[in-house]
């Protein structure tokens, strides 16, 4: 990997380490005051809108400033949150958690813009998968190191100084961004042509052959995650609140992941064949926890995180090469409409779970249903618009012999 990746991966890494925190501890603390997955679900919904609204607005930041402006932002909206966690209570219980969702969001928008902006103007095709097999390790570590962390300073110092230890790392998170490279998409050529509206219409994003299948797997995409991330968390929760007990629960999840990284490695297939095989052991754990059995619940996390390792590190790199040749102006429009859409169905994936009460009954199993249908689609999709890109490759050469 370059200079400019690896700082990358540096600052996403101390970002990742705030949001495995935020991801446990946060919708936890939300949870242990009612047990409500309505009250889960509006902070996440709150959350993802003000997520899709930051990352479009740090698009367009990025065409006057660098990446550095973007990622100290996001650093000041942590700031924001973790104080609102230790300062402000409301009577009004659902307008607490709406106002919480906004700076956490906006924290998380701006530094995933940077970072997914960052690695389409400077990442080259051969470094996309190493990159994210990398991310992914990373990802695994820090979610075993930060619950057992965090854990210990929430039963030694209450939430509260556990919130106050988090704002160390945003401020390190701070300090960081100045020394981050001077990315930006205000020195291309393209930038004072099209009018704002041009660099970020459906066209500009999506002018490529394939990108109508693209556009499926988002949205199909959007509802599988965020019912994986929403309910992942939930069935933890339905079995133990003890927090050293999560800890070591999310320590096997995350034994299984790097089970799964130690077989990407050493079979050598092709990577479509590893997107179908992620796909069917997240279908089958998700079909699993309709046996409505404490067990079941385990059993799903562990089979669903070796399933999100294959599907994640292929799809994301599929994903990235996908836009590998546009114009930056063209990466950043597709980014940036891949963020709302994704954003859009999750939210509507967010809204079907508001009236539940239990994790069992038809509701459940209709969710349950529609995000395997969604799930089941990506694969097909992806591999639609594959054979797009790769007919419009072999059609450009004739052309050019012919011509």
């Amino acid at each position: 990997m370059s200079k400019d990746m690896r700082k990358l991966l540096i600052m996403t890494t101390i970002s990742t380490i705030i949001a495995s925190y935020i991801g446990i501890f946060v919708n936890l603390f939300i949870w242990e005051y009612d047990h409500s997955i309505a009250e889960v679900s509006l902070y996440n919904m709150s959350m993802f809108i003000s997520w899709g609204i930051s990352f479009t607005v740090a698009a367009r930041l990025l065409n006057r400033f660098s990446i550095r402006l973007p990622w100290a932002v996001s650093a000041l909206c942590g700031t924001v949150a973790f104080m609102y966690l230790v300062m402000v209570q409301f009577d009004n219980r659902y307008l607490w958690i709406l106002l919480l969702g906004i700076p956490v969001g906006a924290m998380f928008g701006f530094s995933q813009a940077s970072q997914n902006l960052s690695i389409a103007l400077r990442g080259k095709g051969n470094e996309f998968a190493p990159y994210f097999a990398t991310l992914m390790v990373i990802s695994q570590v820090v979610s075993v190191a930060v619950p057992f962390i965090a854990a210990k300073v929430i039963d030694g110092y209450g939430y509260s100084g556990s919130f106050i230890l988090m704002i160390v790392f945003v401020a390190l998170m701070l300090v960081f961004s100045f020394f981050m490279p001077r990315i930006t998409l205000s020195s291309t050529d393209e930038q004072d042509n099209p009018s704002t509206r041009e660099r970020n219409s459906l066209s500009k994003a999506f002018g490529r052959p394939g990108s109508k299948w693209i556009i499926l797997s988002f949205l199909a995409a959007g509802v599988f995650l965020q019912f994986q991330n929403l309910f992942s968390l939930l069935f933890t929760f339905s079995i133990t609140q003890d927090k050293i007990l999560i800890a070591l629960l999310n320590m096997v999840y995350t034994i299984c992941s790097l089970l799964g990284l130690w077989v990407y490695h050493k079979i050598k297939i092709d990577e479509m064949r590893w997107l179908w095989i992620g796909m069917t052991l997240l279908a089958v754990g998700f079909l699993i926890v309709l046996f409505q059995h404490p067990a079941t619940l385990i059993i799903s996390n562990l089979i669903t995180s070796v399933g999100m390792f294959f599907f994640l590190t292929v799809w994301n790199a599929q994903q990235f090469r996908f836009i590998q040749h546009a114009s930056p102006v063209s990466q950043a429009s597709f980014l940036v409409w891949r963020e709302c859409l994704m954003v859009a169905t999750r939210c509507i994936l967010l809204s079907l779970t508001l009236p539940l009460k239990s994790m069992g009954g038809t509701g459940f199993a209709l969710i349950i249903g529609v995000t395997v249908v969604c799930l089941v689609s990506i694969p097909f999709f992806q591999q639609r618009a594959n054979r797009a890109v790769e007919a419009s490759s072999l059609l450009i050469p004739s052309l050019d012999k012919n011509l």
